[in-house]
């Protein structure tokens, strides 16, 4: 297994602008026992890394 892969897949990074969606999905999967908005919103990022699409960025310096 190379660097930075697990499983096949590439690190992915959550970006800071997403937080509320990722920790909505999170509370969800923890309290309701329902994955599909963790694993729909998980697999989006994957997907958009893999096809080479920066989901987040970094910030402008000052």
């Amino acid at each position: 297994m190379e660097m930075g892969e697990w499983g096949g897949y590439p690190w992915t990074v959550i970006p800071v602008e997403n937080r509320e969606e990722y920790m909505k999905s999170l509370e969800k999967a923890s309290v309701d026992q329902d994955i599909s908005a963790f694993s729909n919103f998980i697999a989006h990022l994957v997907n958009e890394g893999l096809k080479g699409k920066p989901v987040a960025a970094l910030p402008a310096r000052l």
